[in-house]
Order: C-alpha cells, then sequence, then structure tokens
C-alpha cells in the first residue's frame, strides 16, 4: 500500500481551519493509504515556548486527532521526538542541502521577520528536520496546503542530492494538495490563529462557537439586510462549503444574492451543519480526556511501530554514506 507523512505542530488549540484544512482529509486518507501522523514537537521549539505549555498541548493534539478518527486501527500516530531517527536523518540532510535552498524558504522568510530577536538555525533548517520525517518512512505522498509546497520541493530536491551522492535510497514524494476551501478567521481577513484570537476551536462548546458565529465579519459591503450579497467574497459563505450539502449551498447562494436571507439567518443554517459533525468529535474528545492512559498507549505504541521502520532506515543509510557501524 503506498504511504502517506504528514505531521501538525503542538502550538495550541486545533481550530476550524487546522480541521478542514488538514485533519479530515488525514481521516478520508487512511482508507486508501498506509498513513503515519505524527504530532512534530520538535519542530514547534524554534520559536519561544513554555515548557510545561508544550507537554500539554503535545498530548492534546493526540488527544484530538484520536477524537477526529485517527485511530491506530487505521493509522499510526507518534510524537516526533519519540523516534530519534528522524534528527539524526536531518543532520546527514544537513550535509547536502545548500544554504541558498533553505534561506529562498517563504516560511523562513516570514517567521524571520517575526521573530527577529530569535532567528536561530532551528528556524533555517526547519525544511530539512521536515524532508527526514518523510523520508525516514520513504513515503510517497504528503498531503499539504499550498504554503507547505514549497517545502515538499525540498524534500524532493534532498532526496534527488542524496540519491545523486550515496545511491538511490530515497523516493522523491509527492503532493497530495488539499482541496478543502481555504477558511480564514472570523475576521474575515486573516488566517485563523490562536495568536491573531480570530478562530474557531475544534473542541469549543456550542454556546461559544455561536457566539464567534453570530459576530463573524460577512460581506462588508452588504450594509442592511435588504442589501444583496456576494458569496465569493464571504467567509461564511466559504465555511458552509466546508460543512454545508450542495442544495443547502446553492439556497444560500441565492438567498445572499437577493437579500432574501440576511446573515444571520445563513450563520443559523451554518451553526447547525457544523454541530452536527463537530458535536460527536467533542464528546469523543470529553471521553478520551477521562482516558488519558489510553492516549499514551497509542502514541507509545505508534512510536514503537514506526521506530522500526525508522531504525531500518538508518541501518542503510548509514551503510551507504559509510560511517563505522
Amino acid at each position: 500500500m503506498k504511504r502517506i507523512f504528514s505531521g501538525i505542530q503542538p502550538t495550541g488549540d486545533i481550530h476550524l481551519g487546522n480541521y478542514v484544512g488538514a485533519i479530515r482529509n488525514w481521516v478520508y486518507l487512511t482508507e486508501t493509504y498506509d498513513c503515519i501522523y505524527c504530532v512534530v514537537d520538535y519542530h514547534a521549539i524554534t520559536i519561544a515556548y513554555e515548557i510545561e505549555e508544550l507537554k500539554r498541548r503535545t498530548l492534546e493534539t493526540a488527544l484530538v486527532l484520536l477524537a477526529c478518527g485517527l485511530s491506530p486501527d487505521k493509522c499510526k500516530m507518534f510524537v516526533q521526538s519519540h523516534v530519534r531517527e528522524h534528527t539524526e536523518l536531518a543532520w546527514i540532510f544537513n550535509c547536502v542541502t545548500p544554504i541558498g535552498e533553505l534561506e529562498r524558504m517563504t516560511q523562513f522568510k516570514d517567521k524571520s521577520k517575526q521573530h527577529r530577536a530569535n532567528i536561530n538555525m532551528g528556524l533555517m533548517g526547519y525544511p530539512v528536520l521536515q524532508a527526514a520525517d518523510i523520508l525516514i518512512y520513504k513515503a510517497g505522498y504528503v498531503p499539504v496546503g499550498e504554503d507547505q509546497v514549497q517545502h515538499v520541493e525540498l524534500t524532493r530536491e534532498v532526496a534527488r542530492k542524496f540519491n545523486t551522492r550515496y545511491g538511490d535510497i530515497f523516493p522523491e514524494p509527492q503532493v497530495i494538495l488539499s482541496m478543502a476551501p481555504k477558511i480564514l478567521g472570523v475576521d474575515g481577513s486573516s488566517k485563523m490563529s490562536k495568536s491573531m484570537n480570530n478562530y474557531i476551536g475544534l473542541l469549543e462548546n456550542s454556546d461559544t462557537i455561536w457566539e464567534k458565529l453570530r459576530t463573524a465579519v460577512t460581506d462588508v459591503n452588504r450594509i442592511r439586510r435588504k442589501d444583496p450579497g456576494d458569496p465569493s467574497v464571504c467567509n461564511i459563505f466559504t465555511i458552509h462549503r466546508a460543512f454545508s450539502p450542495d442544495q443547502t449551498l446553492l439556497d444560500i447562494d441565492n438567498g445572499c444574492r437577493t437579500a432574501s436571507i440576511g446573515c444571520i439567518d445563513c450563520k443559523k443554517t451554518l451553526f447547525t451543519n457544523m454541530m452536527e459533525e463537530l458535536n460527536p468529535i467533542r464528546e469523543r474528545a470529553e471521553s478520551l480526556n477521562n482516558d488519558i492512559d489510553y492516549v499514551i498507549d497509542v502514541i507509545k505504541a505508534g512510536a514503537d511501530k514506526c521506530r522500526a521502520i525508522a531504525e531500518k532506515t538508518m541501518d542503510e543509510v548509514r551503510t551507504t554514506i559509510g560511517v563505522f557501524v
């Protein structure tokens, strides 16, 4: 079976954008691929963080992934730092990766601007560790959003450079581009993010979610109830596309353009459809929260399975590059 690898950072509450843009698709992919999913905690330490918070968020992220349907019978899930071969392979990849390739990475440029007081080698080498995450399992496919395509292209380049120098060991993985609509924050203008305080948390209660939807920005040009709107520029309609059936989308589109429905009516319909999908996830998360030992067991078992694959790859790599074994 063809293998997939993807990861998620434990940097904060998992929100609607994470779920629609990645996690929901991960669950779908388990039906046809051998899937490995990882909580990439080492990637999260390239910027300042609270030590105890990292531990809590790592476990919480694994819990949410389980609640969303990434059960151990469908995929392997683990924490990155529990399989140390990732960082060993990253060092080897550092030795074949030109600095110029890393300096042109868009994410490195952006994060360097955001964290001017802490521009470290981890920020620059982030894509190399990401390449190691993927290639240590010889994954052929990586499901990502458009903002991560550049990093997968670098992974392909790293694989080519290693293979050219040492022999044909690693595949050049292909992107599986998410077709999910890109959901903005409730401000309607920025990427959904906890740091921007414009997010809808996946596990938030229904009252909190409704309040955030109720006050969320819609088509800014639709000022009065009788004004027609344009769903194509409305973030609420974009979220509808992720949760509402086709006939509802047609009805909302027509109702908005003709002003036969108002924004609150539109949001109420969206809220109902969203909660039909999110309520079971929240209920499973609450159940898992009462059985944390099970969550820990799942990620430990996942690490054991992934470590066996990684060790085999590293035995091959060490022999190939000529280190004394």
